[in-house]
Parts: C-alpha cells; sequence; structure tokens
C-alpha cells in the first residue's frame, strides 16, 4: 500500500528512506528508522519524528503508537552501544568509533566527559543533547551502569524528546520540516523540561528524608 505521505514528500536521502520504512511497517518503521539513528548518529531524529508525527497527521499511523515504537527503538538502539561499550571497554570502543564514516571521535569524548560531570542524570538529560543523545549509552556501558537504571532513564528521556517532536510533526502537518529548522528552540524546551524534572524529583527526595528524619527525632 503506498501512503499519501510517500507521494507528497521526497523520496531521496534520509527523509526518503525513513518514509519507505514508514510506508511499508507503519509505527514499527518508525521504531526501526529511531533505533539505527541511535546506533548511527549522523542519522538526525529531526527528520525521522517529526516525518513519523506527519503520518501518524495523515493517518498512515496511530499518534499513540508512534511514540511508543519510536521510544522503544531509541531504547533499543541505546542498549547496542551500551553492550558496545560494555564488551569492548573505553579504549577499544574509541578505536571502532574512529573507523566509522561520520563519527568524529570528539563527539565520542563529548559523550563520556558528559557522562563523567553528570553521572546517571547524564543519560536522562542527554537525550536531548544533539550527537550526545546517542553517544552517551557508550560512556555508561563502560561503566557498567546497572542496566535497570540505564533503561529507565533511557526510557523517559527518550519518551520526552520523541513526544516532542512527534506531536510537532502531527500538528504541524505539510509544514513538519518547520521542527527541522527550529529545532534548536524545541531542544532548549525539552532540555529546560528534563533539567526541572530532575530538579523536581532531587527535591522530593530530600523533603522526604527530612520529614522521615523529623519524624524518627
Amino acid at each position: 500500500m503506498m501512503s499519501a505521505l510517500a507521494t507528497q514528500e521526497p523520496t531521496g536521502g534520509i527523509a526518503g528512506w525513513a518514509v519507505d520504512l514508514m510506508d511499508q511497517l507503519g509505527a514499527p518503521g518508525a521504531g526501526l528508522a529511531v533505533a539505527l539513528e541511535n546506533l548511527f548518529p549522523p542519522l538526525p531524529s529531526e527528520v525521522i519524528l517529526p516525518l513519523a508525527g506527519f503520518a501518524a497527521s495523515r493517518g498512515d499511523m496511530g499518534l499513540v503508537a508512534a511514540i511508543v515504537f519510536t521510544t522503544l527503538g531509541s531504547v533499543v538502539g541505546a542498549l547496542a552501544l551500551y553492550g558496545v561499550g560494555a564488551v569492548l571497554g573505553r579504549d577499544r570502543t574509541r578505536a571502532l568509533a574512529g573507523r566509522i564514516p561520520l563519527v568524529k571521535l570528539e563527539d565520542v569524548d563529548k559523550a563520556e566527559d558528559w557522562f563523567n560531570r553528570h553521572g546517571s542524570k547524564a543519560v536522562l538529560i542527554g537525550r536531548v543533547v544533539p550527537v550526545v543523545r546517542s553517544l552517551i549509552s557508550v560512556p555508561a556501558g563502560v561503566e557498567r551502569m546497572r542496566l535497570p537504571l540505564f533503561i529507565a532513564l533511557t526510557a523517559i528521556g527518550s519518551l520526552v524528546w520523541n513526544s516532542a517532536l512527534i506531536i510537532a510533526g502531527y500538528l504541524l502537518g505539510e509544514q513538519w520540516t518547520v521542527v527541522q529548522s527550529s529545532i534548536g528552540i524545541f531542544q532548549w524546551v525539552v532540555l529546560a523540561a528534563a533539567v526541572g524534572a530532575v530538579v523536581w524529583f532531587v527535591v522530593a527526595k530530600l523533603r522526604a528524608r527530612r520529614s522521615t528524619s523529623e519524624k524518627v527525632k
């Protein structure tokens, strides 16, 4: 079945490739595209996710299904990179990254530095930072971050990012490309929301701990 999406949007390049996957597989195709985007950072989610939203607006897939499958794809792709870091270690992972076209060692080092400075929070907040969004999984694997925590933070961060771009594409319809050109604004809004969520969580924990201490006294 040929969808309206495929007939009105580019048939070449990354956009065309994403359109083909979504046209053939629907929401699971969007999830597959996002999983590959995690494995190959040069593939931009800034194109794939708004396109999925546009497809949902045309009825080619459900909006909720698009969000669920792309978030699942994000987690699967992140787990693959986590496994690479855990199995190969830092030095061999950097050597491998240096052989992958369009992947820069500086980006790998940036993700590692981000993780070292922010710890587990880096996995959550890093999901809305370009390049770091994908590569943050590698140092998490190298450091053998607890897998349940890694999966939970990855799922939450990816859900926020994916939902923002998919819903934007859904609301904009045929003007979905506006998302790509305005991604800086979207990114800062989502980043602020993620940071706010982390701050709220920490404050809530501290208040709960203080309340428990007062009761004990």
